[in-house]
């Protein structure tokens, strides 16, 4: 997920995630309670042990305002894999109705950012287990916090990345944990409504219209996205009659399909590149709205409307920002990463993808590029860590995991890998990666296992240097190219042209670019 450029008209709102949880109003059951998680290094108490979920069907009933909770339905068929006698969610900032396990009322209440369920009767280790919870789902951010629902022109979208799926709706949101989704929307006659994967019915009743999509592919909580608008679909066809679909405000259809009507032949492209595309559909959701970011939420990316329409941004790059999120679909969300310190994986992959497209399409070499983040790399690593150990988020922003080293610090590992063992053994690896786990996730340790076979030699000592090291290691091929012994001058925030990377900028240094996500 890369940031485009803060322009004079549109800069990033910069409200951090609170570290302490949000409030929710909870239904107090009279057993004590904690906050679980799996351990993740960099999120502790995100997803939560003892189950694995297969599948989530949602329900939201949209009211048509903004500025009032959605009512919503979240049923999670789950396989147990442990004794249970409570039950963690990850859930905040919604109301709770009830909650049932296998049909039967269960209590609950709130630890931290947890939604803490008691069933009548435990669940014993390797059963099937369903919980359903009524409750609402809040547009209107909480004081200090981003992420979940964003509110557009015409009505919402989502944005769950890295740990906001649960400020929507109850989940194990940690990307360990894949699972099949149904997202119904039920909205007043004059909106649209879609999400992730295929149609799988329109029902209209008394002013309303009801959609339901379905996955065909396992899918993180935070890759979700719903859209709900007064929004027209546009629909095309892709490589090997891919049904491709985008969703655009409806009074800025015309502006927009000039650049829509690209994404067929970048589909092409990518897959010339590593393979074909790995899921049901795809397509851009053009909000109106000011993020700051676009988001590769699964077949439907996520992007700011004015990253279009905004006249100061270059053609190519523009399409590069769009390649970003295309080449996401293979590198995170077909393979996701185990833990969020693999996040290198998901933005250096889309970060090569978007520069190599720039390359062979607009002139822009790839060389130029890395070595100007060759150059930046040490400052990188200092701030925000070497990019697979990245340093744990600053207090109330958990979204400051975004930072150029896993961007532009992470594609320059692979420009170094590509450099060590040769361009065709490191296209190979490219495209055995996505084909070996697919609809899986990978570590960063099944990356080095695999670049190490398909290269038939020992990669460690190379791998340990440039994706631990404190400092950044010398480039293979490039024994010129030194680290800047001081930080450049910032470039002006309003020409994209001076960034090199709409993620990690190694020239720009604007206070957006500094909060890359």
């Amino acid at each position: 997920m890369p940031l485009t450029p803060a322009s004079p008209t549109r800069r990033r709102t910069t409200a951090a995630l609170l570290a302490s949880a949000v409030s929710v109003c909870l239904v107090a059951a009279s057993a004590p309670a904690v906050p679980l998680g799996v351990g993740d290094r960099l999120f502790p108490y995100l997803g939560n042990p003892g189950y694995d979920v297969a599948a989530y069907d949602l329900s939201f009933t949209y009211p048509g305002t903004n500025s009032e909770p959605l009512r919503a339905v979240t049923t999670i068929d789950a396989w147990t894999t442990a004794d249970l006698d409570r039950i963690n969610l990850d859930f905040a900032h919604g109301k709770v109705d009830s909650v049932e396990v296998d049909g039967e009322p269960a209590r609950f209440r709130a630890a931290g950012e947890d939604l803490v369920i008691t069933p009548e009767d435990s669940v014993s280790d390797g059963n099937w287990m369903r919980i359903t919870v009524r409750h609402t789902s809040d547009p209107v951010p909480a004081e200090g916090r981003e992420g979940g629902w964003v509110r557009t022109g015409d009505g919402l979208a989502m944005a769950n990345q890295a740990d906001a799926a649960h400020l929507v709706f109850p989940c194990n949101d940690h990307p360990s944990d894949k699972a099949m989704f149904t997202i119904r929307v039920t909205a007043p006659d004059g909106h649209t409504a879609v999400a992730n994967g295929l149609p799988a019915g329109v029902d209209r009743s008394g002013g309303t219209t009801t959609w339901t999509y379905r996955t065909r592919h396992p899918m993180a909580t935070e890759l979700t996205q719903v859209s709900i608008g007064r929004s027209t679909v546009l629909h095309r066809t892709g490589p090997h009659g891919l049904p491709v679909r985008d969703v655009v405000p409806t009074r800025y259809r015309e502006a927009l399909e000039p650049w829509l009507e690209k994404t067929p032949a970048q589909i092409a492209w990518m897959e010339d590149k590593v393979g074909r595309y790995p899921f049901e559909t795809y397509g851009v959701l053009a909000a109106d709205a000011s993020t700051g970011f676009e988001l590769e939420t699964q077949t439907l990316s996520l992007f700011e409307r004015e990253l279009f329409t905004e006249p100061g941004y270059p053609a190519w790059y523009v399409e590069s920002i769009m390649v970003h999120e295309l080449a996401h679909q293979w590198f995170g969300d077909s393979v996701t990463p185990r833990t969020w310190s693999d996040l290198w994986l998901n933005e250096g992959h889309a970060t090569w993808y978007e520069a190599l497209y720039a390359e062979e399409q607009a002139g822009k070499p790839m060389r130029d590029r890395m070595r100007l983040a060759y150059g930046a790399s040490d400052r990188w690593r200092a701030s925000g860590g070497p990019p697979a150990a990245p340093k744990a988020p600053r207090p109330g922003d958990k979204t400051d995991i975004f930072r150029p080293n896993v961007y532009d610090g992470a594609a320059l590992v692979l420009y170094a890998l590509r450099q060590e063992i040769g361009r065709p053994a490191f296209e190979r690896l490219q495209r055995a990666w996505v084909t070996r786990h697919q609809d899986g996730t990978a570590s960063t340790r099944d990356f080095v296992r695999l670049a190490a076979e398909i290269a038939g030699r020992d990669l460690d000592t190379f791998f340990q240097g440039w994706l631990y090291g404190e400092k950044t290691p010398p480039m293979p091929g490039h024994p010129d190219w030194k680290p800047e012994t001081a930080a450049k001058p910032a470039a002006a925030p309003s020409d994209p042209a001076a960034s090199v990377t709409a993620g990690a900028p190694v020239v720009a240094a604007s206070p957006a670019a500094a909060g890359a996500r």
